[in-house]
């Protein structure tokens, strides 16, 4: 889900910038002994920024170094330098929710008691460890302009058959994640799999209209922008809705079967440099201004009961119900993290794209 961020080719023009990923955001006091909070993030930089700013604008002697990373790469190398005896990251923000709670169980992350510990929803904290802080929906995406004469598949069921009745006409204009590239794509699958027992016509369905297999939502999204793709299938919510907002050709459809919904997970590991830190900044993420910030200026739905309004956890379960199904935080992720259920289920996906 990584957007390029081109941060190489403006080490020269930004002395905030270290390295490569690396971000340097100065204490708003101009502080030169100013303490440090050191961050592990898969969430794009230009995201980070808003939410960056207001933790800031409350606590305006601390510098924060922002390390824009991947999934994997966030939890291997939260593992190696806690291993290894060295300090490492004051907070770790990832949507790879099975990383996360490994952490957690593993003994890499420590508890964080914070004010609102109590009021989270219990499906969005693990021992007050790892907290589910954004609350963000599958959805089926599809091109506008297509379905001008009738709407889209709003269902599993009206998926199948819409590839069924149209065949030729749609060979290859489908698109879903490559669930051996993408920790998103194989966590809505691994969640189908477990919600609806017919999940593999959906999948046999897709191999027969030649479904085409992309481990980011940005290469499925700009397909049905212009066209070249008619529908989308279990693409991540927040990030359609951000094209969406850009792209009026994009509509958007949330199952009305069931929606899967995903969560970004923070946590204080337990090797922090800046153990207090980090939980200063897990609060703010986590308190009415934080979450707000994330519904309104990130457009990530918030988690936070306390938060109202469009793009909220709140608002999305009084139009939805039952329909949504959040991923719970718990040991449960971390069942296709075994080897061998992983490649069995990726085995039988790709068997099943491949029957037609």
């Amino acid at each position: 889900m990584k957007r390029l961020l081109l941060v190489s080719l403006c080490l020269v023009l930004s002395p905030g910038l270290a390295a490569a990923g690396i971000t340097l955001f100065p204490a708003l006091s101009g502080r030169s002994d100013a303490r440090v909070l050191s961050v592990y993030s898969s969430l794009d930089e230009p995201l980070a920024k808003p939410m960056i700013t207001g933790f800031q604008q409350a606590n305006p002697d601390v510098t924060v170094r922002y390390e824009d990373m991947l999934t994997g790469e966030i939890y291997d190398r939260i593992v190696r330098e806690t291993d290894a005896g060295q300090k490492t990251a004051d907070f770790a923000f990832s949507s790879a929710m099975d990383l996360q709670v490994k952490l957690a169980n593993d003994g890499y992350a420590q508890p964080s008691e914070l004010p609102m510990s109590g009021q989270w929803p219990a499906w969005a904290n693990w021992r007050n460890t790892a907290y589910a802080l954004t609350f963000e929906p599958a959805v089926f995406v599809y091109h506008k302009p297509s379905f001008k004469d009738a709407p889209p598949p709003s269902t599993r069921a009206e998926f199948v058959e819409f590839l069924h009745k149209q065949g030729d006409a749609i060979y290859g204009r489908i698109g879903t994640y490559d669930i051996e590239r993408s920790g998103v794509g194989f966590l809505f699958m691994a969640r189908d799999q477990e919600q609806f027992g017919d999940i593999w016509s959906v999948i046999r369905a897709m191999g027969a209209a030649g479904v085409k297999l992309y481990s980011t939502s940005q290469a499925i999204l700009e397909r049905i922008a212009d066209g070249r793709f008619l529908l989308g299938y279990n693409i991540l919510g927040s990030y359609a809705a951000d094209w969406a907002s850009r792209h009026p050709d994009v509509g958007i459809v949330l199952p009305k079967d069931y929606t899967v919904v995903m969560s970004r997970i923070g946590l204080v590991p337990q090797a922090a440099a800046a153990p207090d830190l980090g939980k200063r900044y897990l609060q703010f993420f986590m308190s009415k201004e934080g979450q707000t910030i994330m519904a309104r200026e990130l457009q990530i739905p918030a988690v936070s009961p306390e938060v109202a309004g469009n793009n909220t956890a709140t608002t999305l379960r009084e139009m939805l119900g039952g329909q949504l199904k959040p991923v719970p935080v718990s040991l449960g992720l971390m069942v296709y993290l075994d080897q061998v259920k992983r490649a069995r289920l990726i085995s039988r996906w790709n068997e099943a794209l491949r029957l037609q």
